[in-house]
């Protein structure tokens, strides 16, 4: 059942029912009944009712079939609509035969580590990083070489990265490949144009294939700008993306990676034809209607969310100042420091106990020893129950 939206509310951002919430069989509220949930990368909001309607549509169309895109218009109809937003919000050009479509993001990360990569190889990460990424490298038999985020006070977002010290390393000890999570993911750092200038060019000195995973960028808040590292590095650059995350569709299953180095995309459309499966006609239609018709959505989610990322900031200050958080500049991800709680390496443990779910800072590798990551896409008076319930129990 869809809660009603109140007036001046009009997508029910700002006014959720927790007893909706709650009903919902998502993983988010299921998996640990009675809790505040604010961990997995799911927002509470309704998606846009574009997508909805696109959903609708679709089902009372009854053609449930094999789609013949490729015949009728050259790529599927998110494939275009990505083509077409990257040119509106970035000036990319995409190329459209460089375009792969997968069921996720996580696996077309994975299927470029195992298609250009072998065991042993040395990969660039900044660390600490979702926890995808370390999982992934471990199952390719890579090595980590981490690039860790130091809070400076000099940087826009209070975040940052020794990109010399990173060229320094690789003098040292050659790698393969560095994957980016831009926007950065715990820390919600968001790259600047000299930044990337400075990891492109560190790639080219060291020859590095840069997989760039850029699924927050239309999460950024202004003045922050999102710059994809394919138009600073366009021949060694393979970007991997989706909808789900600005858009709340991560269930419908629909990613979208642009190969720009020639030779990785060759190596992917070797394989067997039907080893990576395909794309489904939902993940395809919802994708394609957050890209064309939900900029009205996402605008007033991005409001929303710039309120609940400075609440979060009075809240924590006012109930638990032990906590150090710095706003992201991107996402809706909040990385916050608890070591001086004396939670342990796992703060996360201690908050469950007093019944709010967030992600357990060691998973993201040992720089997240002592951290956890909350979820606050939810509206501010959950928020505030939220950080209430952290601090009191």
């Amino acid at each position: 059942m869809t809660p009603p939206a109140p007036d001046g509310d009009p997508y029910g951002l700002r006014s959720l029912s927790l007893d909706w919430l709650r009903a919902k069989p998502g993983q988010k509220w299921a998996r640990h009944p009675g809790e505040l949930a604010a961990w997995v990368a799911d927002m509470d909001f309704l998606p846009p009712p574009a997508v909805r309607d696109a959903l609708t549509a679709l089902a009372d169309g009854g053609d449930f079939g094999y789609p013949d895109w490729r015949r009728v218009s050259g790529g599927s109809p998110a494939e275009q609509a990505f083509v077409e937003r990257c040119r509106r919000l970035y000036g990319w050009q995409v190329a459209s035969d460089a375009l792969v479509e997968f069921a996720e993001v996580v696996q077309g990360l994975q299927v470029v580590l195992h298609t250009s990569t072998k065991p042993g190889d040395r990969v660039v990460v900044p660390t600490p990083v979702y926890p995808p990424f370390l999982r992934s490298l471990a199952q390719a038999g890579c090595e980590v070489v981490p690039m860790p985020a130091e809070r400076d006070a000099e940087s826009p977002t209070g975040w940052g990265f020794d990109v010399d010290a990173l060229d320094r390393q690789l003098a040292a000890a050659p790698a393969r490949m560095m994957m980016l999570s831009h926007p950065h993911n715990p820390t919600g750092h968001v790259h600047d144009e000299t930044e990337l200038r400075a990891l492109a060019a560190v790639a080219e000195r060291h020859d590095l294939l840069i997989l760039s995973d850029e699924i927050h960028a239309e999460l950024t808040f202004a003045p922050h700008r999102h710059v994809p590292m394919a138009l600073i590095a366009p021949e060694r650059t393979v970007t991997i993306t989706a909808a789900s995350k600005a858009f709340n569709i991560a269930g419908l299953r629909y990613a979208i990676a642009h190969f720009g180095d020639r030779a990785a995309l060759a190596r992917v459309r070797a394989l067997p034809d039907h080893l990576l499966g395909s794309t489904n006609l939902a993940g395809v239609a919802a994708a394609t209607a957050a890209w064309r018709d939900s900029d009205e959505w996402l605008a007033a989610v991005m409001a929303v969310l710039a309120d609940n990322r400075l609440l979060l900031a009075d809240l924590l200050a006012e109930m638990m100042p032990e906590v150090d958080y710095t706003p992201p500049a991107a996402s809706y991800l909040a990385w916050l420091d608890c070591r001086r709680l004396g939670f342990g390496d796992d703060p996360s443990v201690e908050f469950a106990r007093r019944g709010v779910r967030l992600n357990p800072g060691p998973s993201f590798g040992v720089e997240g020893h002592g951290f956890a990551r909350l979820n606050m896409a939810t509206s501010p008076e959950l928020l505030r129950r939220i950080v209430t319930r952290m601090a009191t129990g």
